[in-house]
């Protein structure tokens, strides 16, 4: 393989590797301050309790977030040298603001909240989790314009002389029609996974019996969280595919394997063809409904890959513009379908909650699933769950890694979509390679970051999975029962609540 391609394997295992801790940091880092909001305005400890306990688990993942994104940085001077001095004073101004600004709000309000609890007041120090979660979304956010510019260059020009690209508009970076759709369509899919992991991670408790009125709560959240932000995703998804259809023609041909332009674009389901004769053999379709999403219009036309194919050659010059169909075309599908299962799965675990959740005539809580012969004697909540129950509960244990392969999928087609081009229209990915690195080079330092990554994701898993599954602790002298109204503190006080973080410790 070319040194080329090697550099492309080993930032794109990188880049997805990295990207498996920042939906679930920005999308925990908000639902955690939701908690911790809940906790301020009830006075309920048992909102408190989970606050503490989901914290922890946002700061292992904030933590793997940090260092597996140190790497991606140090990629572009390295293996894409050629890049960064082309268009380094256009891209790194969105990065430096990144750093300058958003990383600032997390780090510093991040500590504030660590080592706030027993030294600032309760509504101070919930404005420190409440900044630093806004501090993961602007880096997002900043993050995302700098690749939206790769998508869509706006805000800049050549330097004749220099032959590089150069900042004539931050204004316009920032405000990309790309990243106006980009950005409201990555957060909704970052709070989608904090959503199906609140949810696996309550279900695999809740098919214990274990704590149960506290790993329901979490699980109504977790379920609230995924349904909204599912439909939010969708609706700026479908924004997006719109935006895309005019500035990336060949990426939305190629995600439906549409060869030629058409009226009335129908959406394909499945299909099977030549790359070489340009056809499909198999194509299980929708008719109108790639034109309605791409125009708004069941009429509207859309272009084809030959089409497309042929005015990009006679405006760049000779060259293959076609991405790898198989690639857009599938993970096109996987981003839409995994999404789209996601939202099931939290439609029926939401269901399944509410019959739960019902009083039985007897005053307890009953389980319809549960099996006929359960123990009459038995208190309810400790009654084993009922067959289908249990599969549910497992299917939605499982159901964790629904958005994460949605994500990775659709960054996926995002980036080989855009193919041959690192920066559509203006530089092409083989000439944006480090011309000094050898290709052993290169694949030494491939091999090497797999398998620290591979070491870091066991770590990571461990740890996630070792406090996930603990109980949550109690908070010291309170020994009320969890699922009351936390109107009294431990002595009956109001005032004892205020004194409740620092008991935890």
């Amino acid at each position: 393989m070319s040194g080329e391609t090697i550099a492309r394997w080993q930032f794109g295992i990188t880049t997805v590797y990295h990207f498996l801790f920042v939906p679930l940091t920005i999308g925990l880092s908000l639902t955690v301050a939701s908690m911790q909001t809940a906790w301020v305005r009830t006075r309920n400890p048992d909102w408190l309790r989970l606050t503490r306990f989901w914290g922890k688990l946002m700061l292992i993942n904030f933590a793997m977030g940090v260092v597996t994104g140190i790497v991606q940085e140090f990629q572009f001077g390295m293996n894409w040298s050629d890049y960064s001095r082309f268009v380094g004073d256009v891209f790194g101004a969105p990065l430096a603001m990144e750093a300058l600004v958003a990383f600032f709000l997390e780090s510093t309000f991040l500590g504030l909240w660590i080592f706030g609890w027993d030294r600032l007041p309760r509504r101070v120090h919930l404005a420190t989790i409440w900044l630093a979660a806004g501090g993961t979304v602007i880096s997002a956010y900043f993050i995302l314009a700098a690749n939206s510019w790769m998508q869509h260059p706006v805000g800049y020009r050549i330097n004749p002389k220099t032959g590089r690209a150069e900042l004539t508009s931050i204004w316009k970076v920032l405000t990309n029609s790309t990243q106006l759709v980009t950005f409201p369509h990555v957060v909704a899919g970052s709070l989608v996974t904090a959503g199906a992991v609140l949810m696996a991670l309550s279900a695999w408790h809740l098919r214990r019996d274990h704590q149960v009125e506290l790993h329901r709560k979490v699980a109504k959240l977790g379920v609230g969280v995924t349904i909204v932000a599912s439909l939010a995703t969708m609706g700026f998804g479908h924004l997006q595919a719109q935006v895309m259809t005019k500035q990336q023609p060949m990426k939305m041909a190629s995600a439906e394997a549409l060869w030629t332009t058409e009226n009335n674009a129908p959406f394909s389901l499945f299909a099977y063809g030549d790359v070489n004769e340009g056809r499909n053999k198999v194509d299980l379709r929708i008719p109108d409904l790639l034109s309605f999403l791409a125009t708004n219009s069941p009429s509207g036309e859309v272009r084809g890959v030959q089409d497309i194919a042929a005015a990009e050659q006679a405006k760049y010059g000779p060259g293959d513009y076609t991405p790898v169909m198989g690639i857009t075309y599938w993970t096109f599908r996987l981003m839409m379908g995994l999404g789209g299962l996601a939202l099931v799965l939290a439609v029926a675990f939401g269901l399944w909650l509410r019959r739960t959740g019902r009083p039985a005539p007897d005053g307890s809580t009953a389980d319809p699933g549960a099996t006929a012969q359960a123990d009459p004697e038995e208190p309810a909540a400790s009654q084993p769950a009922g067959r289908w129950s249990r599969l549910l509960l497992l299917a939605v244990v499982w159901g964790a890694a629904l958005p994460y392969l949605a994500n990775s999928a659709g960054w996926i087609f995002t980036e080989m979509g855009r193919q041959p081009w690192l920066v559509f229209g203006v530089l092409r990915t083989a000439d944006g390679v480090s011309p000094g690195v050898s290709t052993a080079t290169v694949l030494v330092t491939l091999i090497g970051f797999t398998l620290l990554y591979g070491a870091l994701a066991v770590v990571a898993l461990r740890l996630f999975l070792r406090h996930g599954r603990a109980d949550i602790p109690e908070l010291p002298g309170h020994g009320r029962p969890s699922g009351g109204d936390g109107a009294a503190g431990p002595d009956g006080s109001d005032d004892d609540l205020d004194r409740l973080p620092a008991l935890a410790y």
